[in-house]
């Protein structure tokens, strides 16, 4: 076996024999530099290389995935691409891939035809590369046609799934026409990695006496967006009004949703199973719920949480107000719970008509 003594010897041989220069961005210097920027910290014996159903593998630290066919839309089953990714590397271990994205097919669609055609080619290959795949009729045919090959996601979909095979992302960079990711193994594949498409989606939160229950909402996150919630705090913390600031996950049709809270009248069906009330507070995910102090989380899962929070009632901008906000409403409904909700009830409704107080 013959042996290399650099990583750019190595990546090079790797390009000429492996095929990665069949690749759109022709291997490219830019690409190169990704990859080796992402390996040069690492401390590779250089004896020898392991392929492993056609993927470099350096002593399970790093794997580099660029070549046509492990593109990543060209998988059928994009999770057990990852979860096998993940199982072929040690606990610290670098991956590399890449993905064309919702984004960057329509740069590509529109460079290459010319106004109306654009247009109109745009349009198909919309229909048939993101609808088609994620619907479940049609998703059989797609399948059948195409062997489950050339399905597009969004950025925010790729990382997600990247997250939930359980990666954590380094750096993405546009290289291309293309989105790279370099991430590193930090723990293994979660069981549950499976996201549904549905305009109606269910969000697991945390209910009386602490245990979780699905609340309904339309959808206003790309799909697995929830596997990013830790990611999107650690990164931009919070914003005024208690939300994750930036938050790239919210596509442009779940911001309109939400500024008028559209995205919230499916939990009307939450309310009428009884989940939750028409006042009291807000639902929390797990994470968001860690993020309150001991005394406010143990007062919180004594009662179920509403469908108007009491947020609305006086507008708090932190999170430190927010929490103080909840106490106060929570310490005035163990004493007197109907009164409590009608005053908030009728406070929240003059806020929203006179004052403008609005989702955000």
């Amino acid at each position: 076996m013959k042996s290399y003594s650099s990583l750019e010897e190595e990546l090079f041989h790797f390009s000429t024999n492996r095929g990665i220069g069949n690749i759109q961005t022709d291997f490219s210097t830019e690409v190169y530099d990704f990859v080796k920027k992402h390996n040069s910290n690492i401390d590779f014996n250089f004896s020898y290389p392991k392929y492993q159903n056609e993927l470099l593998v350096f002593e399970s630290k790093v794997l580099v995935y660029l070549e046509n066919h492990h593109l990543l839309n060209n998988q059928e089953d994009c999770n057990n691409f990852f979860r096998e990714a993940n199982l072929m590397l040690c606990l610290g271990g670098m991956f590399i891939c890449f993905v064309e994205t919702y984004k960057n097919r329509k740069t590509r669609i529109f460079q290459k035809y010319n106004s109306p055609w654009s247009g109109v080619v745009y349009t198909w290959d919309t229909l048939r590369y993101r609808v088609m795949p994620k619907i479940p009729f049609t998703e059989k045919i797609f399948n059948k046609v195409t062997g489950g090959k050339g399905k597009l996601m969004s950025g925010v979909e790729a990382l997600g799934r990247l997250y939930a095979a359980g990666f954590e992302l380094i750096e993405e960079k546009e290289i291309g026409g293309y989105l790279y990711f370099a991430a590193r193994k930090i723990q293994k594949p979660m069981k549950v990695t499976n996201a549904t498409y549905w305009p109606v989606v269910k969000l697991k939160r945390i209910g009386i006496t602490g245990k979780e229950f699905n609340v309904y909402k339309l959808r206003t996150m790309y799909p697995y967006s929830e596997f990013l919630q830790d990611m999107v705090y650690q990164k931009n913390k919070l914003t005024d009004g208690g939300k994750f600031k930036d938050d790239f996950r919210v596509s442009r049709f779940g911001k309109l949703l939400r500024k008028i809270w559209l995205d919230e009248v499916p939990m009307i069906w939450n309310l009428l199973r009884g989940d939750i009330k028409l006042v009291g507070v807000r639902p929390l995910s797990k994470q968001y719920f860690n993020l309150y102090h001991a005394e406010l989380k143990q007062k919180r899962t004594q009662y179920k949480p509403g469908l108007i929070p009491p947020y609305f009632a006086d507008m708090p901008s932190t999170l430190e107000e927010i929490m103080e906000s909840e106490m106060r409403y929570l310490n005035a409904y163990s004493i007197s719970p109907i009164s409590t909700d009608f005053k908030y009830f009728f406070k929240i409704f003059k806020n929203i008509l006179f004052k403008g107080a609005r989702s955000r």
